[in-house]
């Protein structure tokens, strides 16, 4: 933005934990164009893993509902228009739908447990009402996101966050400004697998109430099923229904719960980067290609075979002939599942110079982010019973290296 521009809105906005967004309606207001440029110019850490995630979603949520109570308010602020104010009032109000969300995982209780029953529908009226809603979702969400979202995907976190949300919510309404900016943890390492039980809590005890009211459910159906009078009917019809719902939530909260173990995670990136290398080698010199590069490593794929040696690390000396790098470390391991042999190489301690010339490479080439698109819903559905079926926790635990695709040029 224009340092002029932004003197004349009068600076950023202090008054919010979301000073980016309101200060972009600061200058809307102002009469000026706000231009979303879509082209990745910069890479960073986010949140790594399902604990850094919820921090950064409360806040976001803290900052942007503070806007109901500030003078950057874009449905109270002078210059918007109203198609500007509809748009951002749809950013304002997103975030109680975790309150409604917290209901509808906890309707389908009512009819076991207080002997309610919340809905009254047959199947077919469900289908009718209820299917073709569904389906104009799953067609047109990732359309309307320029597949950055899955309707699928997204409803499954939703459910993750939506208790602290919901509570988070309500604070804020109440006391907007009560807590202060807390930043999202990035930049750390995990070698194990672990689980968020502080967030899976208010989960595993709905999953449980869910499960017991599904079994009192399908029981009322089953035994009124036998004594069936147009009363007990009529009572069916809306029972139905409700074990219909249990099933739905129970397979949700699981793959939530799923969700919130976090796998074991590196503290450097790693990229599928592909370079000419030189390695020179106990005194003979190799020639090869890498397959992923990192800060602290490379995987390199020779072009000629290679003979076994003896010692378990393996020292080499490394040239990135393109940018002319030449780097020292150690040949941690070599594989032969392939025409030529790939070893993996691990840096020795470089210099700043060095240091830089990697970063460089790595994350500084302009046009190498590609934009990653989010799966379609069908391989969405395939990726969610997958997960549910395979849990990587227990079918694979043996994790390697996950590299990030890159332009290559």
């Amino acid at each position: 933005m224009r340092r002029r521009a932004l003197e004349m809105a009068g600076g950023f906005v202090t008054d919010s934990l979301s000073e980016d967004y309101f200060t972009g309606i600061r200058l809307s207001a102002q009469g000026n164009r706000l231009i979303y440029l879509n082209e990745k110019l910069s890479a960073g850490l986010a949140a790594e893993n399902i604990a850094a995630h919820a921090t950064q979603r409360l806040r976001w949520a803290q900052g942007t509902l503070q806007g109901f109570f500030i003078s950057a308010n874009p449905l109270t602020i002078p210059g918007l228009t109203l198609l500007q104010r509809l748009a951002h009032l749809e950013g304002l109000l997103h975030w109680f739908t975790s309150i409604s969300r917290v209901g509808f995982l906890m309707m389908p209780l009512a009819y076991s447990f207080l002997n309610i029953i919340p809905i009254r529908a047959t199947i077919p009226e469900l289908l009718y009402f209820f299917l073709p809603y569904y389906l104009v979702q799953l067609t047109v969400f990732a359309w309307l996101n320029r597949r950055s979202r899955s309707a699928l995907l997204s409803d499954i976190y939703s459910l993750v966050l939506c208790f602290p949300l919901a509570l988070n919510t309500i604070q804020v309404m109440l006391r907007p400004f009560s807590r202060g900016f807390k930043v999202t943890p990035k930049g750390t390492k995990s070698d194990r697998y672990t689980f968020n039980w502080k967030l899976a809590s208010p989960l595993i005890v709905l999953f449980i109430a869910t499960t017991i009211s599904l079994w009192r459910n399908l029981g009322m159906c089953l035994v009124k099923g036998a004594w069936a009078t147009p009363e007990i009917s009529q009572q069916l019809k809306g029972i139905n229904l409700g074990w219909i719902w249990s099933a739905y939530n129970l397979v949700a909260i699981a793959i939530a719960l799923l969700i919130l173990i976090d796998v074991p995670n590196d503290l450097f990136a790693w990229f599928y980067l592909r370079r000419i290398v030189q390695l020179k080698i106990a005194d003979k010199t190799f020639w090869g290609i890498t397959t992923m590069l990192s800060e602290v490593g490379a995987e390199v794929m020779l072009t000629q075979s290679i003979s076994s040696f003896s010692h378990i690390v393996i020292p080499v000396t490394l040239e990135i002939m393109e940018e002319k790098l030449t780097l020292s470390g150690q040949i941690k391991q070599i594989k032969f599942d392939s025409e030529f042999p790939t070893l993996r190489i691990s840096f020795e301690t470089l210099d700043l110079t060095q240091q830089r010339q990697l970063i460089e490479i790595l994350f500084c080439r302009p046009g190498q982010w590609k934009i990653q698109n989010t799966p379609g819903e069908l391989a969405s559905l395939l990726l969610i019973f997958k997960i549910l079926l395979r849990p990587r926790v227990l079918f694979n635990r043996n994790l390697s290296v996950s590299a990030i695709k890159v332009a290559q040029v």
